[in-house]
């Protein structure tokens, strides 16, 4: 299967373009070059915000089957399902990685521009909002990653050091503090901002929310300093209502969103259903989003299975997730012999055949396939819930069962913001309902808190951080899939490894990185997931 990704905008120059920077100070140092009489600077924002929503294949392709949250039964996803080497293998290693320094180039250059600048405070306070919010994806997912020298190849720093995790946390905290109090709601925002429009309140409130979030991510390595931040991060002012979830919404002008591309592919929307994992635990507490997200084939054989302009039947009742770890193959790991298998539906003609998978959950056509839909990002669902656990733990942040029955009926109500059709709209009074009957147990709260992050971030496809917070919380626990021919077996992979590439443009610095954190293999874990 091919596939093919399509990236915006980049800028010349990029931190590990070391290859390419023949005659590199000639061209840098034209006399037309870059400024911000040329170019209004706050276009990079915007596409730096593009830029970095856009994951579609980075994350799906991994994250999202090491979580449970969506499984395959064929090779092209055998690494996320059953950590097997599949499609271009360690080819996408570096997706990620690309993506995020990217988007950092882009600030980088929308920073240049604007330095020493009074009338651009606003803007500049923002990119390094977003500065923090890129690292904190790329050192999640890898650990040890270039920071303090990153985007300084015009200065000639082709080769930059890996900061240790924990600097770079230390980086993140600070200068999310810095940036969000420079923050100045009675002076312009930026003017090409998707997030927010321009709205410098609303950037206040993203800063304190990505505060805490980096905070809770040190719960397991650092509490003192996780309590410090989560609740510096309240009094600030996190999120407060769902017209805050950082997001880009696509367009039809071709600016598209990447994970519809990926499963219009017909490959993939064959392939790609919801995992047992996630539809189980939907299902035991009877989640109405669950007929917002998920559908099954409506008609019988494979060609109904492969037809992407029919919407398949929601009902909630039908639904049933696929386990990871199987195949199509006809041997022991063959779907057909997985627990529970729901049979194939039937061939719809003689020239048909039948669809082994036709029963099973996929993401539902008029919402994650629509090309027109939002990238989520952060949410107010997910801010919500860190306050819950930080006050579960006994911090200063309010009250955990209020924060909680927020980010539950949030969570739901975000989904409608998925695309203008509002497809995955859940009934207000089905919220409450729910809402309701599902009040936080203090018991176990740690558990409830974290399942619904695993619903919510899975939901809306932020499977980096899905990733991220199962291991920091161990929610849901999860069981290794086995299979044969695995890169890593008895466990779950706990971080991504480096780009291959950087042995040949990097290669100092990356051996200086492996020799301090681990082996650059998929078991070694970050910094805070000790």
């Amino acid at each position: 299967m091919k596939k093919r990704y399509i990236f915006g905008f980049l800028v010349a120059g990029a931190t590990f373009m070391a290859s390419c920077t023949k005659n590199f100070e000639e061209i840098n140092t034209q006399p037309d070059k870059t400024t911000d009489a040329l170019i209004n600077p706050n276009y990079f924002m915007s596409q730096a915000q593009i830029t970095f929503s856009q994951t579609g294949y980075d994350q799906l392709l991994f994250q999202s089957m090491w979580t449970q949250s969506l499984a395959s039964t064929f090779s092209y996803y055998s690494n996320g399902d059953k950590y097997v080497y599949g499609g271009g293998g360690t080819g996408y290693f570096n997706r990620t990685w690309n993506r995020g320094y990217s988007a950092l180039t882009l600030v980088d250059e929308m920073k240049t521009l604007i330095k020493d600048k009074p009338e651009y405070a606003n803007l500049d306070a923002c990119g390094t909002i977003l500065r923090a919010m890129f690292i904190q994806r790329i050192t999640d997912l890898h650990g040890d990653v270039p920071y303090s020298q990153e985007g300084q190849a015009k200065s000639g720093v082709f080769e930059p050091v890996f900061d240790k995790q924990q600097d770079i946390y230390t980086a993140i905290l600070t200068q999310l503090e810095q940036a969000t109090a420079a923050l100045d709601v009675s002076k312009p925002g930026p003017t090409a901002d998707i997030f927010y429009g321009g709205n410098v309140a609303q950037w206040k409130r993203l800063g304190y929310s990505l505060m805490l979030k980096a905070a809770m991510r040190l719960t397991k390595v650092d509490p003192a300093t996780a309590k410090t931040w989560a609740e510096k991060a309240y009094a600030g002012g996190t999120m407060s209502s769902i017209a805050d979830n950082a997001r880009t919404n696509s367009t039809t002008n071709g600016n598209t969103s990447s994970n519809s591309d990926a499963l219009l592919v017909t490959d993939d929307f064959r392939e790609v259903r919801w995992g047992k994992t996630l539809i189980d635990f939907m299902k035991s507490t009877n989640d109405p989003r669950i007929s917002a997200i998920a559908e099954i084939t409506t008609g019988n054989g494979r060609v109904a299975n492969e037809d992407r302009t029919v919407a398949g039947n929601n009902t909630a009742a039908l639904q049933i997730g696929m386990p990871n770890g199987y195949d199509l193959l006809g041997g022991s790991t063959d779907i057909s012999k997985a627990p529970g298998y729901p049979g194939a539906t039937p061939a719809a003609s003689a020239t048909d055949a039948p669809a082994p998978l036709g029963k099973y959950s996929r993401p539902r056509l008029q919402v994650y396939a629509d090309r027109v839909s939002a990238n989520f990002i952060y949410t107010y669902g997910e801010s919500e819930l860190l306050l819950a656990e930080a006050a579960t733990r006994g911090w200063n942040t309010g009250s955990a069962a209020t924060h909680y029955a927020n980010a539950l009926a949030a969570d739901m109500a975000t989904l409608a913001q998925y695309n203008p059709s509002a497809a995955a709209t859940v009934n207000a009074a089905d919220i409450t309902a729910y809402v309701t009957a599902h009040p936080l147990v203090s018991a176990n709260a740690l558990q409830q808190i974290n399942m619904e992050y695993y619903v919510a971030t899975s939901t809306t496809f932020d499977f980096n951080e899905t990733f991220a917070n199962w291991r920091r919380s161990g929610f849901p626990v999860l069981t290794p899939v086995t299979y044969t021919g695995q890169f890593i077996s008895g466990q779950i992979p706990r971080r991504m490894p480096y780009p291959t590439t950087l042995i040949q443009t990097n290669g100092t610095n990356y051996a200086n990185a492996v020799k301090n954190q681990g082996a650059d293999n998929f078991a070694t874990r970050v910094w805070w997931d000790k």
